[in-house]
This record gives C-alpha cells, sequence and structure tokens, in this order.
C-alpha cells in the first residue's frame, strides 16, 4: 500500500492561471509516429473567486485543457471555458452562479426589493461545462450535467456559444457521459417530467451529421422514458449502458429530493448537494429497453450501491453483461469528495475514506428470456461468469454480481476501454484510474475475464483518467497506448507532465513535461488529426 504523507496531491486542487499561447512541452522517450491529433480535458481550474471559495470538488471554474501531438512533437495549452458562471464571476469580482457545493449570495448591491423580485425567478442553473468534452455531429461541447452545454473550438480553445438542451428536447439535464457510436449518433439520458407529473428519465438521441449540414442538435428526440422508483424523487443518474440493441438503465437510491430543489434556495442559502437524499430500503432498480423504443418489463433488483461509471455493457445468448465501478452502501459517496477533505493532512484523508462507501468493479448479468417457470432458479446458464440472476416469486430478478476487481479503499475508477471497436461488444480490457483513498495515485489495466491487473505507479506521481487511443493498423483489442496527464508535485521535478503508455503492459513509452501545474482532470476524449 503505498502512502502519501507529503500531501502532494493538494496540488491538485490549485488554482492556475489560462495560457494565452500553447507552450512546448519537453518529451523524453519516443512517441508513436501514427499519435497525431489532441487530447482534450476538462476539469476546475480556479478555486475560488476573490475571497469566496468553492467548496466541492465540482465547483471550480471550467478549464479546458489540451495537449497536441505532431510528429513526435507535443505541446500544451489551456483556457477557461467562457461560461456565464465564469463570466459574471470575472465581472462582479464574486461567485454569482451556485454551484454543485457552493451557494452564491444575493448581489450586496442590490435592495431588499429587487431581491424580493429575483427570487421569483427561481434557481439560475449553472452552466460551469467542467466534466466532459463530446462530438455532436462537427462540433465539440463541453459539459456539466445540467441542461446547458458549451460549444467550443477544438483547437483554439475558444468558448463559442451556451446551448440550453431544454430548447431541443424534454430533458431537465443530461449526463456528462453520453454515447457515441461509430456513426456519430449520440445516445444520452436525462431526469424529466413525464405523464400526470410523475419524474421519469427520458433517453435522448442526437442523430449524426447529414449530407445538409443542419445541426443534428435541432433534430434531437426522445425514443424511450424509464420509469421512476419515487414519482416525486429520480435518482442521480451519472452514466448509463448501451449495446447493440439495447440500453441499461440502473436506478440508484441516491435520490434528488425536488420539493428542496424547487422550494426557491435563495431563501435559505442552499446548493445542489443539499437537495440529495438517499432512499435506505429500495436497493438499486436496473431497467432495460431495446434501442428501437420499447421497455422491456423485468424487473431486475439488487443491493444498494451507488454508481457513476459504467465501464462496458454488451449481449451474448439472450444475457446482457454489465459491469460497473460501484460504490457500496446508500450513502452518498461526494459527500466526501468537499475540498477540505481532499485536501487534508494524509492520516485525515485516510481517515475520511474509511467512513465512504468501498469501491468494488463488478459483473452483473441480466437475463433477457425469462420464463415463469424458473422460479427459485438462477437464470444465468454463461460458463464465464459467477454473476446470478435469481427469479423470485414476486417476478423480480434478483441480481448477485461477480466481483472483478475490489482492493480495500481502492477503488478502479474513471473506466475507460477501446471504445471505437469495443463499446457495447464482448471485450476483455478495461483502463483505470486508481484511487487510493480517494487520492488518485495510479493508472490500472484489467482483463475483465481473469482478473489480471497491469499497474503503472510511482512515488508522488498523480495521475488522471488513462484514454486508450488505438494503433491505426492495431490486430488486437490492446494494441495502442494510454494517455494520462500526471502531476509531480516533489522538489525538483517538473510540475506535470503527460505521461505515454503501451497499453499492452503499462510500460512508459515517452512523457511530455511541461513547466506549469495542471490542476485536476475528470474526462476527455482523443480527437485524431
Amino acid at each position: 500500500r503505498v502512502e502519501h504523507p507529503a500531501g502532494g496531491y493538494k496540488k491538485l486542487f490549485e488554482t492556475v492561471e489560462e495560457l494565452s499561447s500553447p507552450v512546448t512541452a519537453h518529451v523524453t522517450g519516443w512517441i508513436p509516429t501514427w499519435l497525431r491529433g489532441s487530447l482534450l480535458r476538462c476539469g476546475p481550474g480556479l478555486f475560488e473567486v476573490g475571497a469566496e471559495p468553492f467548496y466541492h470538488l465540482f465547483d471550480g471554474q471550467a478549464l479546458l485543457h489540451k495537449f497536441d501531438f505532431k510528429e513526435g512533437h507535443v505541446t500544451y495549452h489551456r483556457r477557461f471555458i467562457r461560461t456565464d458562471a465564469y463570466v459574471r464571476a470575472m465581472t462582479e469580482k464574486r461567485i454569482v452562479i451556485t454551484e454543485f457545493g457552493t451557494y452564491a449570495y444575493p448581489d450586496p448591491c442590490k435592495n431588499i426589493f429587487s431581491r424580493f423580485f429575483s427570487y421569483f425567478k427561481g434557481v439560475e442553473v449553472t452552466d460551469n461545462a467542467l466534466v466532459n468534452i463530446y462530438p455532436v455531429g462537427e462540433d465539440y461541447y463541453a459539459c456539466t450535467e445540467t441542461n446547458f452545454i458549451t460549444k467550443i473550438n477544438p483547437d483554439t480553445l475558444e468558448t463559442i456559444k451556451q446551448v440550453d438542451l431544454c430548447k431541443y428536447v424534454s430533458v431537465n439535464g443530461a449526463t456528462a457521459h453520453p454515447h457515441i457510436e461509430n456513426d456519430g449518433t449520440v445516445y444520452n439520458i436525462g431526469n424529466c417530467f413525464g405523464k400526470n407529473f410523475a419524474l421519469a428519465y427520458n433517453i435522448i438521441r442526437i442523430p449524426p451529421l447529414q449530407a445538409d449540414k443542419e445541426d443534428p442538435m435541432n433534430k434531437s428526440e426522445v425514443v424511450v422514458q424509464f420509469p421512476c422508483s419515487d414519482r416525486f424523487k429520480p435518482s442521480y443518474v451519472h452514466s448509463f449502458g448501451l449495446t447493440s440493441n439495447y440500453i441499461v438503465f440502473v436506478e440508484t437510491p441516491v435520490k434528488i429530493n425536488l420539493l428542496k430543489f424547487l422550494s426557491s434556495w435563495s431563501l435559505w442559502g442552499a446548493n445542489y448537494m443539499d437537495c440529495f437524499e438517499s432512499n435506505e430500503t429500495m436497493g438499486v432498480w436496473l431497467h432495460v429497453a431495446e434501442k428501437k423504443g420499447r421497455l422491456l418489463n423485468i424487473k431486475y433488483r439488487t443491493s444498494a450501491f451507488n454508481l457513476f461509471h459504467h465501464i462496458n455493457t454488451y449481449e451474448d445468448n439472450g444475457f446482457l453483461i454489465v459491469d460497473l465501478c460501484t460504490w457500496k452502501g446508500f450513502e452518498f459517496v461526494y459527500n466526501y469528495l468537499y475540498l477540505a477533505n481532499l485536501r487534508a493532512n494524509w492520516d485525515e484523508v485516510k481517515q475520511q475514506a474509511e467512513k465512504a462507501p468501498q469501491p468494488e468493479a463488478r459483473r452483473y448479468v441480466l437475463p433477457l428470456n425469462i420464463d415463469k417457470a424458473d422460479t427459485g432458479k438462477n437464470l444465468v446458464t454463461l460458463p464465464y461468469t459467477t454473476a446470478t440472476a435469481t427469479l423470485r416469486s414476486d417476478e423480480t430478478i434478483w441480481l448477485e454480481p461477480e466481483v472483478i476487481f475490489s482492493g480495500p479503499r481502492h477503488a478502479f475508477e474513471f473506466p475507460q476501454i477501446n471504445y471505437k471497436k469495443y463499446g457495447g461488444k464482448p471485450y476483455m480490457y478495461a483502463y483505470g484510474l486508481g484511487l487510493n483513498h480517494f487520492v488518485p495515485d495510479r493508472l490500472c489495466k484489467l482483463n475483465v475475464k481473469t482478473k489480471e491487473t497491469w499497474v503503472w505507479q510511482e512515488p508522488d506521481a498523480y495521475p488522471s483518467e488513462p484514454i486508450f487511443v488505438s494503433n491505426p493498423d492495431a490486430l488486437e483489442e490492446d494494441d495502442g497506448v494510454v494517455l494520462s496527464i500526471v502531476i509531480s508535485p516533489g522538489t525538483g521535478l517538473k510540475p506535470a507532465y503527460l505521461l505515454i503508455l503501451n497499453a499492452k503492459d503499462m510500460s512508459e513509452v515517452a512523457r511530455a513535461e511541461v513547466e506549469v501545474n495542471i490542476p485536476v482532470t475528470f474526462h476527455g476524449l482523443f480527437k485524431r488529426a
């Protein structure tokens, strides 16, 4: 077990300045000639406005990062995204828009009357796009989990415009983890108000760019609606599963209390985090729909966990295999991601993580063909898994997982796969960021069939989500490289570098060092040149 008594990880949560133009990175090792394009990533970069701090990991203002690869040379660039939240904070020199875990106090310059009237406008929802970037047609959008996404220029990192999803399709928000098919079709999921005011979850589909070159956003549509376990309290949804024919939605016990959400925050100084609560009795409900839009009337149930990231999902012989990064229990993991926790000294960081839900990568197997005659039996007949699905007399199907990775307070998280070729299909390898008591301190490759692991780790080095880039001539699933941004706060070292690993054995191929610190990034993509 690696320890971090020096607390170098605190550098992940330090404000930095944007760059006016790209800087050259210093390369050691040898960069494959076929690696041409840009690694684009998002994360917080401004952790306070003047004297006002942001409190939660998901509050800092969105910073867009880019590493460019061209003929063995590497440059690094970064710009703050010009969201409303950022621009207004810069203009007024205070936090203007309430973020995930930080309440924005009303304008001190306003008198009681104008405050009273602005109260009736309700909540101004944040557009702080710090979580991910994804393509729609020929455009690129940075996003968080609200209804606002931000169109950006992937070459210059300039902000183009804010887009409100509500104007195109019936959702109150959408996740930062859409699925993108090889033809460019985008699928996503969001909460919405369903029939007779009950809550529901809509799957939205944005078609690929057509010959008419019209913005595909204008052609977005809802393809299927999943019901909600509680008509007033939708579950928090962060990602979902997609195969060639099916959509899998995992409904967890982390709930959004809409009454709290809709009652005016401005009266009681609340933020988004204040609106979450846990349902301690429901466990987890899994739902399946055909991609064409028909809901399967099968009630899958299992015990409680938090879920942020699906690893992959695929079909096999009348079963759906659903691989997940879970956190055991119903308490919300985000309760442990306040900056004060993450910036604490190592002993305190460990103490906090002991109390938190424990991470485990799991495989669930969902039978699609149910025969009432099999009540009481395990329906899973696949030879290669120990996961079970038992048909109960109330017609629910109780699932028990196969554990594919587990270590005490060691998470396999921010999972990535060879998505273009193996997303939604049978696969062998996943790449993840290893969290040690929530501190990212290693990169891990996992064989989901044999459970074999390969690890890259260095003392006082704090990596980010690993992104797999396939060799264009690849014949095998893991023929390619893995990219990660690493910070190295130790003395005498350059503050950060882009790390390139051989995806086969996680050995170092090259690194490209920069002279500036790079704060935490969450998700991103590799855009081929």
